[in-house]
């Protein structure tokens, strides 16, 4: 029997390493990425388990689920600290609060450049 590449490893990859660079956006597209990457992740895990033989790319499906994870916890935790946030500060403390980060990362993107 010829060998094949599981269907969905590379997704599982892409969105995992997706998972974990959005999850500076609040914490909502790393959450969406991650979960998308882990359900993908088990399917293609229940297949290579029923004829581990027909398939070559199980550690990029590993790695990928490895990442989708590591991706997931950062965002719950951005999630999580987002809003405590907005419930401790309110909707226009943390407005402010954002626009002061802005501004801080501004300043310091600045004093890196002269």
């Amino acid at each position: 029997m010829e060998q094949r590449k599981l269907p969905n490893a590379t997704a599982v990859l892409v969105l995992g390493i997706l998972s974990i660079i959005t999850c500076c956006c609040f914490g909502i597209f790393g959450i969406i990425f991650g979960v998308i990457a882990l359900v993908l992740a088990n399917k293609d895990l229940k297949l290579y388990r029923e004829n581990p033989e027909l398939y070559t790319n199980y550690s990029n499906l590993n790695t990928g689920k490895i990442i989708a994870i590591i991706g997931l916890c950062l965002s719950v935790i951005v999630f999580l600290k987002c809003l405590y946030d907005f419930i401790v500060l309110g909707p226009e403390g943390f407005q402010q609060a954002m626009e002061e980060f802005s501004k801080a990362y501004e300043q310091g993107k600045r004093s890196q450049q002269k």
